[in-house]
């Protein structure tokens, strides 16, 4: 008798055919997943640096006002992409504000900061 795959037991659950076999190989599969995704993953290294970025484009916010992101962007040496991707996330932090005026974006700092 050979072994039975995930996939086979995949299969079997969709057809319908539940014998023991096929349960003992979900559970190991259920088992496998919840390791997967459950454990604490470190910070990758660009992740680290674009923390202490955005930190330094909140200091550069606070102290020369409201900013449109390719301004951060000339300001850093970075892509306005990424510029707009750490505004917006210290936006989405309440850190800065998302202002919009005559369809251009400026992002200032939050009030009570």
């Amino acid at each position: 008798m050979k072994k039975m795959t995930y996939v086979e037991a995949i299969n079997s659950v969709l057809e319908g055919i539940v014998n023991e076999e096929v349960i003992e190989r979900m559970k190991a599969l259920k088992a496998q997943l919840e390791k997967r995704n459950g454990s604490e993953r470190k910070p990758t290294k660009t992740q680290k640096e674009n923390t202490v970025l955005a930190e330094d484009i909140w200091a550069y916010v606070s102290e020369n006002g409201a900013k449109r992101a390719n301004e951060v962007a000339i300001y850093f040496g970075i892509t306005g992409q990424k510029a707009s991707a750490l505004l917006n996330a210290l936006a989405k932090k309440e850190r800065l504000e998302k202002v919009t005026d005559k369809r251009v974006t400026f992002f200032r700092v939050a009030e009570g900061m």
